[in-house]
């Protein structure tokens, strides 16, 4: 949201201006007040809405603030303008979900979520779209924020809202106590458009270091035992290194 700061400020229409919805869920008072603070005194909140149903909000709160957060940002899609939406976190709206449901006594499923949670998130983040030009050209792009159990991607919102998404960039508090910022598992990080928008020099540049750091993490978990490596190993190492300060 900061970041559109500079951008904002040389756009000469509306057209042209990115408008920011942040929607908070289930985050302490403190938090948001915080974040509330940090976008005024950046002078961000010009542009920006924030949506909170905080942690003593009751469970429907929660539930429908993405919601409610969307149909604002639509409004900027319908009229021909563009928006960013981030939805911090879809985890705790699912959670929010899942109290009501239990005790409107309907069937639990999988970690005690009712059947349709994963059309609760679908729904929601379809309507985050690009319309045509006949329309107005406008756009919406939503950002959902997911909450792991100890980096557990597998479990069963995370891989519900991958199925939804165009990618995913997944963050690891070990990569971050290690002084890597921002902590970012690119092995786990993928994206569904990929090479497809990039430019070419950017493929020809960028095609093989996923597989030379992934290669570079296989090699690093040995190399911690302190034995003796060739010399095309080390070279493997210090390049991974090298590549991961980058």
């Amino acid at each position: 949201i900061l970041n559109q700061k500079q951008m904002n400020s040389r756009s000469t229409s509306e057209s042209e201006t990115l408008y920011c919805v942040y929607v908070a869920i289930g985050q302490k008072r403190s938090t948001v007040a915080q974040l509330v603070q940090i976008l005024s005194e950046a002078n961000a909140m010009e542009y920006s809405i924030l949506v909170a149903a905080t942690a003593s909000d009751p469970a429907p709160l929660q539930f429908l603030a993405p919601y409610s957060g969307c149909a604002m940002g639509e409004y900027f899609r319908d009229n021909g303008m563009h928006a960013l939406i981030i939805y911090d976190d879809l985890s705790k709206q699912a959670v929010a979900y899942r109290q009501m449901s239990l005790l409107l006594r309907r069937p639990p499923g999988r970690e005690a979520f009712p059947g349709d949670v994963f059309y609760l998130h679908s729904r929601l983040l379809e309507r985050a779209a690009k319309r045509s030009d006949q329309t107005g050209a406008g756009s919406l792009t939503a950002l959902p924020v997911i909450e792991t159990q100890a980096g557990d991607v597998s479990a069963y919102i995370p891989t519900n809202v991958i199925s939804i998404t165009d990618g995913q960039i997944c963050l690891e508090t070990e990569l971050f106590y290690r002084g890597i910022r921002p902590a970012i598992n690119v092995g786990l990080s993928v994206s569904r458009v990929g090479s497809a928008a990039q430019l070419k020099t950017m493929k020809q540049v960028c095609g093989s270091l996923k597989l030379e750091l992934a290669q570079y993490r296989e090699v690093a978990a040995f190399a911690q035992f302190g034995s003796d490596l060739d010399a095309a190993t080390q070279a493997l190492l210090n390049r991974g290194a090298r590549l991961t300060e980058v």
